[in-house]
């Protein structure tokens, strides 16, 4: 806790968006503790994201055009979010 690594998470998506690169951000849905549909930084910074289920769910919501993925809480997740 409190290492920076949501924020260096979204320092690194609002890059890519100011590339115009199209990215999509994913959280589990068990991690609601600023928003529901947001990723949030200790520090407000916060981005749009999805919750999800499971990893496979992941896969089911990627966009053919999505260039940059970010993935909050990973360890949240099941075994499938290494493959």
């Amino acid at each position: 806790m409190f290492s920076g690594k949501t924020e260096e998470l979204l320092r690194r998506v609002k890059r890519a968006q100011i590339a115009r690169q199209k990215v999509q951000v994913f959280k589990p849905v068990i991690d609601d503790r600023y928003s529901p549909d947001h990723v949030q930084s200790h520090d407000s910074n916060r981005v749009l994201s999805r919750p999800v289920s499971c990893a496979r769910d992941i896969l089911e919501h990627l966009e053919d055009n999505t260039r940059v993925v970010g993935i909050d809480e990973a360890q949240f997740f099941d075994d499938g979010i290494v493959e």
